[in-house]
C-alpha cells in the first residue's frame, strides 16, 4: 500500500509525460537549429515591411542560387543516376519516398513518367508519409513514423533489384531514412537526397546526394529553395535514367505516350523531327505500328514493316538507334 508520503513525493504519470515531452522537444528544437534549413536570417527579419516588388526580387535572387547548389553535386547524380538505370535495365522499379513537400514532388515526378516515356504506372512509384491524402492535407504524425515506411514499401514487395530513393529537405525525417534502411537490408539500391551537409539520409543510403542550398526566404519553409533543389534532382533522376534505357531518340521523347489531342500532335511532330518525312508517310508509319512513335520512326528510317520494327525494338531492349542499326545492316 503507498503511503501518503510516497504519494505525494512521487511525480505523478502526467507530470512525468509531460517532462518527457519537454525534453523531446528540446531535443528535436535543438537539432532543427543546427539545420542549415532551419537557420534564421536576421537581415530578413523585417522583409514583410517591404514593398512586393523588392520581396520579389530578393526571392527570385534567392531562387537563382539552387541551380549552383545543385551543380556541385552533378558527379554524385552522375553516378546515382548509372546505378539506378542498371537496376532498370534488369526489370527493377523506381520507388521515391519522402513526407510533406518532399513526397509530393517524389509523388508529382513519378506521375510524370508514364505520359513522357510511356512506362508502366508500377515502374516508377511515388510514396508520401500518410498515403494519398497526403498529397492534399498535412497528415501529422506521417512522417515521424519509420515503420509507416517499411509498411508501405512492404505493400510494394520490394526487391533487390528496385532502387529507393528517399526524399528530405533536413535528411533527418523517419520516414525518408526508415525507408532507406529497409530498403538497404533488403538488397535494393538506395539513394539519400537532401538539403543539408553531413544528413542522416545520406548517411543511410547507398548514394547520398545533398544540395546544400543555405537559409530559406521564410525560416524553415523548404517548400522553397530546398524543394526546388529537390525538383531538380527528381528531374535528372528520372530523365536521364530514362535516357540511358533508350526512351529517347537524341532530345526527342519517342516513347511519348499519345494520350490527348495535344500529345497526338506532338507524336507526329516527334516522327516528323526525327525522319523529315512528309505527313502522309508519317500519317502511313503510325497507322503501321498502332501509334508507337518509336516504332514509327523505326519504320520509315529503317525502311520495314511495322512487325519488324516491333521486333528489332524488342531485339535491342527499346533503344532505337541499336534498333536502327541492325535494321540497315
Amino acid at each position: 500500500m503507498t503511503s501518503s508520503a510516497d504519494a505525494t513525493d512521487a511525480p505523478s504519470h502526467s507530470s512525468r509525460s509531460s517532462h518527457s515531452s519537454r525534453s523531446e522537444y528540446r531535443d528535436v528544437r535543438a537539432e532543427l537549429e543546427s539545420l542549415t534549413t532551419e537557420a534564421f536570417r536576421p537581415e530578413l527579419s523585417e522583409i514583410d515591411q517591404l514593398p512586393t516588388l523588392d520581396i520579389a526580387k530578393l526571392m527570385n535572387g534567392e531562387d537563382a542560387t539552387v541551380p549552383g547548389a545543385v551543380a556541385a553535386q552533378l558527379p554524385g547524380i552522375a553516378a546515382a543516376i548509372d546505378a539506378i538505370a542498371e537496376r532498370m535495365g534488369r526489370g527493377g522499379r523506381l520507388v521515391y519516398a519522402g513526407a510533406g513537400t518532399a513526397g509530393r514532388l517524389g509523388v508529382l515526378d513519378a506521375s510524370e513518367c508514364p505520359p513522357t516515356f510511356n512506362t508502366d504506372p508500377s515502374e516508377v512509384v511515388g510514396l508520401v508519409a500518410g498515403g494519398p491524402a497526403a498529397m492534399t492535407t498535412s497528415i501529422e504524425g506521417a512522417e515521424d513514423s519509420a515503420e509507416l515506411a517499411v509498411e508501405d514499401l512492404s505493400a510494394l514487395n520490394l526487391t533487390a533489384d528496385d532502387v529507393v530513393v528517399g526524399v528530405s529537405a533536413s535528411g533527418r525525417t523517419p520516414y525518408a531514412i526508415g525507408a532507406v534502411e529497409h530498403a538497404r537490408a533488403l538488397g535494393a539500391l538506395t539513394v539519400g537526397l537532401s538539403c543539408n551537409a553531413d544528413s542522416a539520409l545520406a548517411a543511410a543510403a547507398d548514394h547520398g546526394i545533398e544540395v546544400v542550398v543555405g537559409p530559406e526566404l521564410l525560416t524553415g519553409s523548404t517548400r522553397l529553395k530546398a524543394g526546388t533543389a529537390q525538383k531538380l534532382v527528381l528531374n535528372m533522376l528520372s530523365t536521364i535514367t530514362m535516357i540511358r534505357l533508350g526512351k529517347t531518340y537524341g532530345n526527342l521523347m519517342v516513347d511519348v505516350r499519345a494520350s490527348n489531342e495535344k500529345l497526338r500532335a506532338r507524336s507526329r511532330r516527334i516522327v516528323a523531327l526525327a525522319t523529315g518525312a512528309s505527313d502522309e508517310e508519317i500519317e502511313t508509319a503510325l497507322a503501321a505500328t498502332d501509334g508507337e512513335v518509336k516504332n514509327a520512326i523505326l519504320t520509315i528510317l529503317g525502311n520495314v514493316d511495322g512487325p519488324t520494327a516491333a521486333h528489332l525494338l524488342e531485339e535491342s531492349d527499346g533503344h532505337l538507334r541499336a534498333a536502327l542499326a541492325a535494321a540497315l545492316r
